[in-house]
Parts: structure tokens; sequence; C-alpha cells
């Protein structure tokens, strides 16, 4: 078994012990991997996992890696919905004098986060905000990984996902747009002038999302696939002048 050798050399440094076997039974009982290790690498950054935030994905990986090269130095940026963290500190670590505001309206997640601010020895402000109910000032960019999976697809969504991941994290509404709507109506508001917006979602929504996109008046956008080829994030901005390429 893979996780099993990878278990044995990451966590446990090839030495045997008690819980060792402990943490072989979790695996067996269908816990993931990373939660029994404890950390996720995301972009060769260490993310903890103690608080059981949502597992980052290799989707967001992909997308995130993609767009790093587009934020500017000093930028000032939000992490909305932001989980364990993952998105902001790896912008701090990579972007020279980035700012990062950390927001979600989970306790265990911004626990989370300033436990991986202090792992990666870096500096962040976390807020509780359920959406942007306490977000103040304006930002060059939102990253923004909602809630989206639709509750109507539950019996798709795996068995270890569902019973050992948050649900507060994986699912938005019947439609899975419930946090979509209330983000993309809300964002525009606390963009600067030439601000953007990067949001994941599920490759079925990419129309609907074009629509609310128009409706909430974002003048300029691009859509994006992951790396298995299927539409996985947008970029958006509310300036006509801004192009997004």
């Amino acid at each position: 078994m893979e996780e099993i050798n990878w278990l044995f050399k990451e966590k446990y440094k090839n030495k045997l012990s008690k819980n060792y076997y402990k943490d072989i039974e979790r695996l067996k009982a269908g816990e993931p991997v990373d939660y029994v290790i404890g950390f996720k690498d995301f972009l060769g950054t260490k993310i903890d996992l103690s608080k059981k935030t949502l597992i980052p994905r290799a989707e967001t990986e992909f997308w995130v890696k993609s767009l790093l090269c587009d934020i500017k130095e000093g930028a000032k940026v939000l992490d909305l919905f932001s989980g364990s963290g993952c998105i902001g500190i790896v912008v701090l670590k990579n972007i020279q004098n980035s700012k990062v505001v950390f927001a979600d309206k989970e306790k265990n997640c911004l626990e989370q986060t300033r436990i991986n601010l202090r792992t990666n020895k870096v500096n962040g402000k976390v807020v509780e905000s359920d959406v942007f109910s306490n977000i103040n000032g304006k930002y060059d960019y939102i990253f923004a990984n909602p809630p989206y999976v639709a509750t109507s697809k539950k019996h798709l969504v795996q068995k270890s996902v569902l019973e050992n991941e948050p649900h507060s994290a994986l699912f938005g509404g019947k439609d899975g747009l419930f946090y979509i709507k209330k983000f993309l109506k809300q964002a525009g508001n606390f963009l600067k002038p030439c601000g953007k917006i990067f949001m994941e979602f599920s490759p079925e929504q990419k129309k609907k999302i074009r629509e609310l996109l128009s409706e909430y008046g974002y003048k300029n956008y691009k859509f994006g696939k992951d790396q298995h080829n299927r539409w996985r994030f947008v970029v958006a901005c509310q300036s006509k002048s801004d192009n997004i390429k």
C-alpha cells in the first residue's frame, strides 16, 4: 500500500512505533493519508492539517501556480474561504512585500491558518468572516475557493471525503452556487480600480458563472482549465481598461 510506505517514511522517518501501527489502522478505516500524516505539500509549502480543514487539492495547486506570475510585488491580497490558508501563505512566500488577509467563518480554519503562518514564518491578518461580512478595505487581488459541490451530487463524492472532510467547505447548496453567487455579487466592492478576482469552481458551473459575471458587472473575465483539461477557475475584473490575457 503506497500510503503506508509514505507514512512510514514521512511521519516516522523509517522507524517503527506503536503510533505507527495505530496510524495504519486509521488508513485502513478510510481516513485520508494527509490527515494521518498531518500535513500536505502545496507548491513546496508545508501545510499543517491538524485542525482537519479541507485538504488542499492538486487542482487548486495547479491554477494557483499558473496565476502567481500575475501578482505584483507589494500586492494587497484577500484569501477568502481560506481554509488551511494554503493559497495566501504561498502568496506571502513567493510575492515580495505582499500583504494577505485570510478570511473564513469556521473557527478551526482560522486556528489552522494561524498555525500555518507560524510554521512557515510569514505574517498575515486572520479575520472571522462569513464571505465579506467582516471585510474592510479594497484589494489588488481576491482569491476565492468557495464551497461549490452541489448537494444534489453528494452521492458522487468519494466516501472517504464525505466521512472525514468538513462538509461546510465542500457543499454550496443544491446547485453548488450559493456561495459563488454571494461572492461574485459583493467582490467588486472590495476590489481596487484594476483589481482582479481568482475563483475556483466545478466544471459544469461555467455557463452559469459566465451569466453571473455579466449580471454583476465584471467587464473582463477569462476562464482557465486544470491539469485534467477541465474548466476550473476564472480570472475577472470590473475595469474595461484592464485586459485579462
